[in-house]
């Protein structure tokens, strides 16, 4: 049986899923630059460490940015959801937490 896409119980969980999904994809293509730099800094020379450093400035909170709205959007639209994963995953998720 289709179903009726005039009922938003139809197509909004399929929305805010491709938001938070695009939220994430977002977040781990666009923190790839802050970890490169990260790993570049064991090889780099004091005044090169500087420069790479306040290259990644601008961009730094900007990339946890879409990591928080990720978040935020599977409370809003899934909170049950959000419930179950918050509580098994507590310690990974304060870890990363506490990493950022």
């Amino acid at each position: 049986m289709p179903s009726d896409w005039s009922q938003a119980s139809v197509w909004l969980p399929l929305f805010f899923l491709g938001a938070m999904g695009f939220a994430m994809l977002s977040y781990v293509v666009l923190d790839g630059y802050d970890l490169g730099v990260g790993i570049l800094l064991n090889r780099a020379s004091d005044s090169d460490k500087d420069v790479m450093i306040s290259s990644i400035g601008p961009f730094w909170d900007a990339n946890e940015t879409w990591l928080v709205l990720g978040v935020g959007i599977l409370l809003v639209a899934f909170p049950f959801a959000h419930g179950i994963i918050l509580t098994e995953l507590y310690l990974p998720v304060a870890v990363m937490l506490a990493g950022l």
